[in-house]
């Protein structure tokens, strides 16, 4: 994948969510890349990972491509807690594969954006992991888990493939 597939997969969950945005599991920041290149001057986002060098990284590559785009990072566990909101928006991009229960998290989420708020999530489309993607859940899952959390609709953005548990997919759906 590329940035273009990147942007793809998070493009139409994110135009016209609003400028503040938390990314949860930012890494060195391929998804934050995208998000500021979507969210455009003025956007604002929170990125949070647990290692601060990647933040870092993240931050370098941001500032120096988008540097209309405010960043600021937070070193953490989205499963301990998230930063005070509210949020126009939450990506969580190839990060929630990581989480056995998602439940905690995805109550955290959505206390954390505002109402209306939209969670974008990119994952792998398919339930069965491994070593390195322990907990991937496909799209038909994701609908049943963001319903039992109570946000709305899941909408399908985007699919591509990868060699890598058959295709990622985009999708989004709001508070």
């Amino acid at each position: 994948m590329d940035h273009r597939d990147h942007v793809a997969l998070i493009r139409g969950g994110v135009e016209g969510g609003g400028p503040r945005w938390l990314e949860l599991g930012a890494g060195e920041g391929a998804f934050t890349l995208a998000l500021a290149d979507v969210l455009g001057p003025g956007g604002e986002i929170v990125a949070l990972d647990r290692d601060g060098a990647a933040l870092r990284t993240a931050v370098a590559a941001i500032e120096g491509r988008f540097p209309v785009v405010t960043v600021a990072t937070m070193t953490g566990d989205s499963t301990v807690g998230l930063p005070g909101g509210p949020f126009d928006g939450i990506l969580a991009a190839n990060s929630l594969h990581f989480v056995g229960d998602r439940r905690a998290v995805l109550g955290a989420a959505w206390t954390t954006l505002r109402p209306g708020g939209r969670l974008v999530v990119v994952e792998y489309d398919a339930d069965r992991g491994n070593p390195w993607v322990p907990h991937p859940f496909g799209f038909e899952r994701w609908r049943s888990e963001a319903a039992a959390a109570g946000f709305g609709e899941v909408r399908l953005l985007h699919r591509v493939p990868s060699r890598f548990l058959g295709a990622i997919y985009g999708a989004v759906t709001t508070r």
